[in-house]
């Protein structure tokens, strides 16, 4: 029987130090490779959000690890008797350069679970690797899966050592007790046994339905190729992920702050209204959509509007929801003992007054200056305003350090 074409229950982000090989796991994993933008290509990296979904199930006539697939098919046994289908998930591919982390922010602050790419074959742990632990734990994620790649490039002497060194890293902290699990992405060796961890480890959440529905921007695109006839064109899509509630089709939305208007050399930012055309899981056209996986919401909107990523940042809500859009923002934050990133292990000082910070929010970076600053308070004026859906959302603090912006802390916003 084929397997049912359905939204995928979660968000797994897929994070780690750069070349350890996380494109090429989600590739083991779904058979995509994420990275689609031509100067990801050139450059080797990925620089938006890659994604990609895939769908699991499990072989009856096989035993376990080997039972799980990624496929209506079992290669392992040749049973006629087809694997049963268990569940869809989609993979969020982080970009692993430092430069680019509030990228991977704005991409964690939308996950249900995360898988930790380490390379075997290269000393433990790497500047990106802790940077992303840090983060991960900043925005609350309590599954991880630590996948400790290339296994096949090193002894078996050198993979157990690696193996020993991972479990001592995340001993005593909020990621303890997480599996880990040794794999060849290019071999596509143990993805069985890692697929098994994903269904048991990284459980679809609790989610409130009746809630407003709330979705973060995090891709916006013009899908009309040049030379369009205008009776032809459509309107412009905004990719992103549902944190609570649902959307319907037809129903009116409204994406906030929005569009960034300039009167008299002051500057302001006006809403957008529209209603949805059209909802899309990947291939899958859906009549409503709740959290879980990135949804492409079709609007009305002129696709000019939406082009090139112009509304990354923006949340998408119901047209009649209160939504504050805060040019100010009290913050109650932590900072953490040393500054994440850096070769030399730098001490984070306290935040001061009139300092500028690096502020992300959900999917939303933008700059602020402090105007307040108490030993676990501050005030700061933004240079760019952000929606706020709800009390205690959650925020990374980043500063500059040696030119570079750095984490430093995290916080939460204060209704």
């Amino acid at each position: 029987m084929p397997w049912p074409k359905v939204q995928p229950d979660v968000n797994i982000g897929v994070v780690g130090h750069v070349d350890h090989g996380k494109t090429t796991l989600v590739q083991a994993l779904t058979g995509i490779w994420t990275s689609k933008h031509s100067e990801e290509l050139k450059r080797g990296m990925t620089i938006k959000l890659g994604y990609a979904e895939a769908s699991f199930g499990y072989c009856k006539s096989c035993k376990t690890p080997d039972a799980y697939v990624n496929e209506e098919s079992c290669k392992q046994c040749g049973s006629d008797e087809d694997p049963e289908f268990i569940r869809r998930v989609s993979f969020l591919d982080a970009p692993g350069h430092e430069i680019l982390m509030a990228t991977m922010l704005s991409g964690t602050a939308i996950l249900d679970g995360a898988i930790l790419v380490v390379a075997a074959n290269e000393p433990f742990p790497q500047p990106q690797t802790r940077e992303h632990f840090v983060a991960l734990g900043i925005v609350g994620i309590k599954n991880l899966i630590i996948v400790q790649n290339k296994i096949d490039v090193v002894s078996k002497d050198q993979a157990i050592e690696q193996y020993r060194q991972i479990k001592d890293f995340i001993k005593g902290t909020w990621a303890e007790g997480s599996p880990v699990v040794p794999v060849s992405a290019l071999h596509k060796i143990n993805i069985d046994a890692l697929i098994e961890a994903l269904i048991t480890h990284i459980k679809a959440p609790q989610r409130d339905l009746t809630k407003t529905p709330i979705m973060l921007t995090v891709r916006s695109f013009d899908i009309n190729k040049p030379g369009t006839l205008y009776s032809e064109l459509k309107g412009g899509i905004i990719g992103g992920s549902i944190v609570q509630g649902v959307f319907k089709i037809d129903e009116e939305i409204k994406i906030l702050p929005g569009l960034r208007v300039e009167n008299k050399g002051k500057v302001s930012y006006e809403p957008l209204y529209t209603k949805i055309a059209s909802l899309r899981f990947g291939d899958l056209e859906v009549k409503e959509a709740r959290p879980g996986g990135l949804v492409a919401v079709g609007t009305y909107l002129d696709p000019s509007i939406t082009k090139a990523d112009t509304l990354v940042g923006n949340i998408v809500a119901d047209s009649k929801a209160n939504v504050p859009v805060l040019w100010k923002l009290d913050i109650i934050y932590n900072l953490l003992e040393r500054v994440v990133g850096s070769q030399q292990l730098i001490k984070v000082e306290p935040i001061r007054n009139k300092e500028t910070l690096m502020l992300t929010i959900g999917s939303s970076t933008t700059l602020g200056i402090v105007t307040s600053s108490k030993s676990d308070e501050i005030e700061v004026e933004l240079k760019r305003p952000v929606a706020v859906w709800d009390n205690n959302v959650r925020l990374a603090i980043s500063r500059q350090v040696g030119g570079r912006w750095r984490l430093v802390g995290w916080g939460q916003v204060q209704l």
